[in-house]
């Protein structure tokens, strides 16, 4: 039988379920999407031995956490600030290319997974250099009733590079639109 793992042994903060992030912790992660969205490059870097692909891994792993609580949160202008301007983004709903593109959809996504009395998880997030896959989940806080899940794969190129490419199944079971109300939550 295969051993179970603890996919947030080395990072900095534990997603994988509801509870386990403190208001102090929560706050310094914002802080640091806000820093690490400013070292995007505009050139997509190289993979080379100025910026190997090891290094770019770690910093993958220093970044989750901050996409997690930025997710959490309802910040749609952090999340827009990790991708690259010419984002590949390929879900059932389509393919899309750029940061407007998509944009109009995905902040439907954003309002229904950070709606208050629901708390988005991360049970599974596994790196491999740039390559971040995950497995999402919202629950719903008093009946814990999962409302929508997913699974998606980043390729990020380090704080540099940011992402460019992101793969996206999802599955909502209660709502597929936000009412307005909740799209006017998101910080956009």
């Amino acid at each position: 039988m295969r051993q179970r793992v603890n996919y947030y042994k080395e990072l900095s903060a534990d997603y994988s379920k509801p509870g386990l992030i403190s208001n102090d912790l929560k706050a310094k992660l914002i802080q640091q999407s806000e820093e690490l969205i400013t070292k995007k490059e505009a050139t997509l870097p190289q993979i080379g031995s100025d910026y190997p692909a090891e290094k770019i891994e770690e910093e993958n792993k220093d970044w989750w956490p901050t996409h997690c609580e930025a997710l959490r949160q309802g910040r749609g202008d952090l999340l827009t600030g990790e991708y690259r301007d010419d984002l590949v983004y390929l879900c059932q709903d389509g393919h899309y290319f750029g940061l407007k593109e998509q944009q109009e959809r995905e902040i439907h996504w954003w309002a229904l997974i950070a709606q208050p009395g629901v708390t988005m998880t991360w049970p599974i997030v596994m790196f491999h250099h740039e390559h971040v896959y995950f497995e999402w989940k919202c629950l719903d806080d008093e009946t814990n009733e999962t409302i929508a899940k997913g699974n998606v794969t980043f390729v990020r190129r380090g704080h540099r590079g940011a992402v460019y490419l992101k793969t996206e199944q999802l599955t909502f079971y209660r709502d597929v639109y936000a009412p307005d109300e909740l799209v006017r939550l998101i910080k956009i």
